[in-house]
Parts: C-alpha cells; structure tokens; sequence
C-alpha cells in the first residue's frame, strides 16, 4: 500500500461515490484529508468512515461553483493540517444529452464545476504545494472524451477534455517546483453510473461487454488505491499523463 504518511490531501466531492473511495484509501494510506462537498450530512459520514479506521479527516461544506467557496475550502484545510500536499479535484456536474436537448445554463454548470474549478483550485494550492517542497493534483477526467461515437456526450466530453488540457500545462509549468500533475479517467460504481445504467440499461449493457477485466471499478479498492499509489514517491517521475482507470476499455493513444 502506497505510503502517504504526513502528507494532507484535499478532496473535492468526497461525501459519496468515487470522492469518498479516494478520500477513505488516501486516509488508509496515511494522509490527514480535508473533504468537501455540498452536503454536510455526506461529509461527516466519509469522515466517521476515516475516524473509525483511525485516520484523521476534515468536513468543509461548499460549492465548487462558486469561486469564494473554493477559496474558504482551501483555507480551512490549511488553518486545521499546515498546508496541502495532495488536491483532487472530483467534484462535478455532468451535462449529459445531445446537443440540442442541453441547455446554456447546464453547460455552463459543467463549465463552472469542471475546468474552472479545476483551474482555481490549482491555482490556490499551488503556492501552498510550493512552500512544501511540492505536491500532486489528481483531476478526474472520463473516457468519454475519446469516444469513436460522441453522440449524447459532446458537452460532457467537452468539459472533461477541458480538464485534461488543463492538467497539462499545470505539469509543464509547475515541475520544476515539485509538483505533478495527473489526470485518471475511472469506471466506478459511482451513484452517477448507477443512474446511468437505470437510464439506459441496453446501452450499458453493450458497454460492459467492452471492459476486458469484465466489471465495474470499486470506489476504494480500484479507485482509491490507485490515487493513492499514484500520489505516492514511487511515482515520483510520472506527470502530465491521464490514467484510464477502466479496467482497459479506454484507448487514449
């Protein structure tokens, strides 16, 4: 298990799904883990979860949307551990249909919760990575985006690929001051696949048959785990790229 020991991790989106299996696997790694979220309630669950396995973690109520709220966020984390070492940056709204059927205002809430917060945020911590001799930023991206058929998905993957650009030129420009940059691209048993399934049962039915290990990710032990190692010194010379955490169905050749 990657060792993660004294490092503080940030987590957006961590009340449930895949932000709370990185959060709770960053936290069995030994990082103490600020997580956020809208919802409170779902917040001091994940953090009961770490507390009981004996890790220490942090509830921040806010809204990625909003650019104060990511500032405040960033904030309490700094005010209870010292600083941030590990930022993952999950949280975020999916407009999903086809074009004609999405409105503005949900692209732009695809927009505002995925690049823009991603690239605030990564803006915020930096110095603070910076000052700590460097850090990782873990941002989530989706296979969508290289899709050979784009239909129902063009908004979505349009803000997905927006991450990944973004992930990029973080790596580029902030590795000479320690800091790696990665994106991963997950299928997990998230509450947004599980809606996705019940929506299109057919559809996801083919798309399983693509998976060549034949199942869907779990939250903590896929996922989490992976994070967590790819956070970790070992991968100390690995920045820039997007990890297909998919159990090999994505080609992002």
């Amino acid at each position: 298990m990657a060792n993660l020991s004294g490092k503080v991790a940030l987590v957006t989106g961590a009340g449930q799904g895949v932000g709370q299996g990185i959060a709770l696997a960053l936290a069995a790694a030994g990082a103490k883990v600020a997580v956020s979220g809208r919802t409170l309630a779902k917040l001091e669950s994940t953090c009961a979860l770490i507390s009981e396995r004996g890790g220490e973690a942090l509830p921040v109520e806010g809204n990625v949307r909003d650019a104060g709220s990511l500032a405040a966020m960033v904030a309490a984390t700094q005010d209870r551990f010292g600083g941030i070492d590990i930022l993952v940056n999950n949280a975020q709204e999916v407009p999903q249909g086809k074009l004609m059927d999405i409105s503005d205002e949900a692209f732009v809430g695809g927009f505002e919760s995925g690049p823009l917060a991603t690239f605030r945020l990564m803006k915020l911590v930096q110095p603070l990575m910076v000052a700590r001799g460097g850090g990782t930023i873990i941002n989530l991206a989706s296979s969508v985006g290289v899709r050979w058929d784009m239909t129902g998905y063009g908004t979505y993957a349009a803000v997905k690929q927006g991450i990944r650009s973004l992930t990029r030129a973080a790596a580029a420009e902030w590795g000479r001051d320690g800091i790696r940059v990665l994106s991963v691209a997950p299928h997990a048993e998230s509450p947004g696949l599980k809606w996705w399934v019940s929506k299109n049962p057919e559809e996801a039915e083919a798309f399983f048959r693509t998976i060549p290990l034949g199942r869907i990710g779990r939250l903590e032990e896929d996922i989490g785990r992976a994070v967590a190692a790819l956070c970790s010194d070992d991968m100390a010379y690995l920045t820039g790229a997007t990890i297909p955490l998919d159990g090999g169905q994505a080609n992002f050749d």
